[in-house]
C-alpha cells in the first residue's frame, strides 16, 4: 500500500475557515510541516479542497 507525504507550504492566514480545518484534519499545523497519510479517497479528496497550501509526494512502499 502507498503512502502520501503531505507538506504544507503557504500559510493559512487569509484563507476560509473550512480550508484551515482541512489542514488541521490533515494534520498540518504550520508551513513546513509534513504528515505521512495512507493514499486513500478521503485523504485525496481533503488534498483536492487545499492544493493551493500542499505540496504531495507519492511515497511507494515495496514490503511485498
Amino acid at each position: 500500500m502507498s503512502a502520501l507525504k503531505v507538506t504544507q507550504v503557504k500559510s493559512s492566514i487569509g484563507t476560509k475557515p473550512k480550508h484551515r480545518g482541512t489542514l488541521r484534519a490533515l494534520g498540518l499545523r504550520g508551513i513546513g510541516k509534513t504528515n505521512t497519510l495512507p493514499d486513500r479517497p478521503e485523504i485525496r479528496g481533503m488534498i483536492a479542497r487545499v492544493p493551493h497550501l500542499v505540496t504531495v509526494e507519492e511515497i511507494k512502499d515495496d514490503a511485498s
